[in-house]
């Protein structure tokens, strides 16, 4: 992955990470263990060891916990997760994940409910927000639109990464923050794909979606592919081959079954002025 690492990622703060993989090498190589000893001993992968090593995968406190007790050194590695990883704008579950946009080659996405966070206005971020944290103070609604919006910065570039996003036809009917907001929205994704830098399809309410929830897939130069999804208040990054594989073919099914790329432009358009005549 470090085609990325030097100019992307942006809003994701890596401080403590390259300490971490550096302290975990040194202690590594002082017990005699290959990156594939360890891991099978942590319950994970060679690879992932290397990856935390080399400050591309984000240490979790459950890993930093098992390491310490592997190598013995006293609680060290949760006290660097603790103190000195763990300051990310991000909800904990969605940290890392976000990191990897950042660094992703490819990233495709399907939608079921809400316009993906890479292509949410500030407005249209804000109404999601409010919408599942009513009672939040303003700084802290402020807080999470910015970091949002932060992450968007990495379609700042011509080409890198490639964004195809699929999204169900409820996503783009669905009045969140009201016409204007929706319009606004709308017309942002438009624009995206007149500069041709995302492909957007979209499921019509009629076609039955092989996905339930939201998927997001990234592939990177360097390392393996990643799956991530989310459900409330949680959300899991898969990294095994074979889940991976699995998810790719149900993203692959729900593209299929959407309206072709001109179709699916067409149809936001026409959706979006609908909007406007509300206004």
């Amino acid at each position: 992955m470090a085609k990325g690492s030097g100019k992307r990622g942006f809003g994701q703060d890596k401080t403590g990470w390259g300490f971490f993989g550096s302290e975990l090498k040194r202690r590594r190589e002082a017990a005699k263990l290959t990156q594939q000893q360890l891991g099978e001993r942590v319950i994970c992968s060679g690879s992932y060891i290397g990856q935390l090593e080399a400050a591309i995968r984000k240490p979790q406190l459950d890993m930093a916990e098992r390491l310490d007790a592997e190598l013995t050194t006293d609680g060290l590695f949760a006290r660097m997760c603790e103190e000195l990883i763990n300051n990310s704008p991000h909800a904990d579950y969605f940290t890392e994940a976000a990191h990897l946009e950042g660094l992703a080659v490819t990233i495709r996405e399907y939608a079921p409910m809400f316009v993906p966070g890479l292509l949410q206005t500030p407005a249209y971020a804000r109404a999601v927000v409010l919408a599942a944290q009513p009672l939040a103070p303003e700084e802290e609604v402020e807080r999470l639109v910015t970091a949002r919006c932060e992450r968007a910065r990495i379609l700042d570039h011509p080409t890198d990464p490639l964004l195809w996003a699929v999204l169900d036809e409820s996503v783009i009917r669905r009045k969140v923050g009201g016409a204007a907001v929706m319009r606004e929205q709308l017309q942002h994704i438009v624009d995206l794909v007149r500069r041709r830098r995302i492909v957007i399809q979209v499921l019509p309410l009629d076609a039955v979606p092989a996905l339930t929830g939201m998927l997001n897939l990234m592939t990177f130069e360097e390392g393996p592919p990643v799956a991530y999804i989310e459900a409330p208040k949680t959300g899991n990054l898969l990294d095994d081959p074979a889940r991976v594989t699995q998810c790719e073919l149900r993203y692959d099914l729900v593209r299929a079954t959407a309206l072709s790329p001109e179709a699916s432009l067409a149809l936001i358009e026409s959706v979006a002025e609908e909007y406007a005549h509300e206004g």
